[in-house]
């Protein structure tokens, strides 16, 4: 460190350097003047936003203009989440009530996967549903119609998919079949009326379980969400495309019975609330045009900073080739490029993003609720998280920003190498223990078992719930590869990564108590004693030529 700052600390050899360097040098103080003038350039872009109001007296509009943001974009998230979760809650609901509309013998919270197991229950089960959907507006408490296109009801399709050919005979050990894949459908009208044990006669319906694959049932529903006209919104009009679908791909004697449910949300066609206009609708399209023109404004604003810090960042470079012959490191070179003002750019971008689909889902052109929840929700949180930099300005609560900038580097490579470990137990506990328990049956589910037991969660279950099927060996690995895995990761792996952030800690603690530049650029900047109120911020800004070129400056 001493060796970086001594260029800036021996004067003389600072004027045998600019000596040499050009050929007319300028006269000793007015070259000290272009020095102190930088560098107090250099210390006011450093400055926080009160302290560049006392320097240059200069309101701090971005930080305003981030308060002002943080306040609209929460109540906008606020707003549309409560939108959300009457949607989601309406459209689960409805998956439930289809449920035990048409699967016989439904219970809530069934533990295990709906299955079927005999002939005569597939068939049951089939003709249960048809005869559900033909009678449903004797059977429903909902609001639930027939889709109706042209005038006329769409129907309900039952569709087969089964081997092209198959002749299976395990008794002796042979078979003989074709790969390839039919489908063969029949369409049922809710106007017809059929008696209930006649009906598999009457509709000529027979299935070849030796080459079935699967049998799905297609229906369409509408209804409308009145629940949203309680917090003063328009009710939409939905389509529930339903597909029940009787998995048989297994051929392992169970049928797997399944629900889907896809929703269309549109925009009723003719309606009427007593007292109620589209005044509200309107409110919160103007609502949402002012915080897209908020992030807009704020996107210009810091966007604008980070090009001129970048620029201030090139002047400091050439600078310092031509007054001290030196380069500047990468580290002081990053310290211009403010990561706060790119978290805020890429903030600014997501909410603009989400507001534009909200406005396309509150005028019914778009219903993707998800996408519009991430971005939304990842724009507040970031939003939120910027906060960090306003605290940042006071000492006291500038630690945590420093220590994670300071531990980030070494917890990347961290967490690299013991990410390799990590992978190592997953692949390995992936295909020894998946087949004898439920938590490592997927990748997905092996990571999320093993970074639960770092973190000290369900150690026990994971222990005990090893299938009985399993052998004495793989038992046996199965401790082997549970103990060392937290052995390793829970005593090593994750003290040592506590380790380095507290390591990190100390050092930030100890520089900021003793107050003694860590970097050459703030080496530079301590020289500038002058204090926001002193009043030499006042004068404009230097030219950018005489800090390029000093040479050229002087001529």
């Amino acid at each position: 460190m001493m060796d970086e700052s001594e260029p800036l600390l021996a004067s003389r050899s600072e004027e045998r350097r600019l000596n040499g360097h050009c050929s007319n040098a300028p006269p000793r103080t007015l070259q000290s003047k272009v020095v102190e003038d930088f560098r107090r350039r250099l210390k006011y872009f450093f400055m926080n936003p009160c302290e560049k109001y006392t320097a240059r007296g200069r309101k701090p509009w971005k930080l305003m203009l981030q308060v002002f943001k943080i306040a609209i974009i929460t109540a906008q998230l606020v707003s549309f989440g409560l939108s959300n979760e009457m949607m989601v809650t309406f459209r689960d609901e409805n998956l439930m009530t289809f449920k035990h509309l048409f699967l016989k013998g439904y219970k809530d919270q069934r533990l295990g996967s709906y299955a079927l197991y005999t002939k005569e229950d597939v068939y049951d089960h089939i003709y249960y549903t048809i005869n559900g959907y033909i009678n449903l507006q004797n059977l429903t408490v909902g609001n639930l119609a027939y889709e109706s296109v042209d005038g006329q009801y769409t129907p309900l399709s039952v569709c087969q998919e089964f081997y092209r050919y198959s002749s299976i005979d395990p008794e002796t050990e042979t078979f003989d079949i074709d790969p390839h894949i039919d489908k063969d459908c029949i369409s049922i009208y809710p106007v017809q009326a059929f008696d209930g044990s006649g009906l598999g006669a009457h509709l000529n319906f027979s299935i070849d379980f030796k080459r079935l694959l699967s049998v799905n049932i297609y229906l369409t529903l509408k209804t409308i969400n009145l629940q949203t006209v309680r917090h003063h919104e328009l009710p939409d009009c939905y389509d529930f495309n339903i597909m029940i679908k009787f998995d048989n791909r297994a051929h392992s004697g169970k049928i797997k019975v399944d629900v889907e449910n896809d929703v269309r949300i549109y925009e009723c066609r003719d309606w009427n609330v007593e007292g109620t206009s589209g005044k509200n609708d309107y409110l919160l399209l103007s609502f949402d045009s002012v915080v897209i023109l908020a992030s807009f404004l704020s996107l210009i604003l810091c966007t604008r900073s980070v090009i001129n810090g970048l620029q201030l960042q090139f002047e400091f470079n050439t600078f310092f080739q031509a007054y001290y012959n030196t380069s500047v490191s990468w580290s002081d070179r990053m310290e211009f490029v403010n990561g706060w003002y790119i978290l805020i750019i890429v903030s600014d971008i997501l909410t603009i993003a989400g507001s534009g689909l909200k406005i396309g889902i509150q005028t019914k052109y778009l219903t993707n609720y998800d996408v519009c929840s991430i971005l939304l929700g990842t724009a507040t949180l970031l939003v939120w998280v910027g906060l960090i930099r306003y605290l940042g300005f006071f000492k006291k609560y500038n630690v945590l920003i420093l220590t994670l900038r300071g531990a980030f580097p070494n917890v990347i490579r961290f967490c690299c190498c013991a990410a390799m470990i990590y992978l190592g137990y997953c692949f390995c506990g992936w295909i020894v223990l998946g087949p004898y328990h439920d938590k490592f049956r997927t990748l997905t589910k092996v990571t999320e078992c093993l970074f639960s037991l770092i973190n000290g969660d369900d150690m026990y279950a994971t222990f005990l719930h090893l299938r009985n099927e399993a052998g004495y060996m793989v038992w046996l690995f199965s401790r082997i590869y549970l103990y060392s895995f937290i052995s390793l990761f829970v005593y090593m792996v994750l003290s040592l990564f506590i380790a380095l952030i507290n390591d990190t800690y100390e050092t930030i603690k100890h520089s900021q108590q003793e107050k003694v530049p860590v970097s050459q650029l703030q080496v530079f900047i301590a020289e500038c004693r002058d204090q926001p109120e002193s009043g030499r911020y006042q004068t404009e800004e230097e030219s950018a030529a005489c800090c390029l070129s000093p040479c050229y400056c002087f001529g």
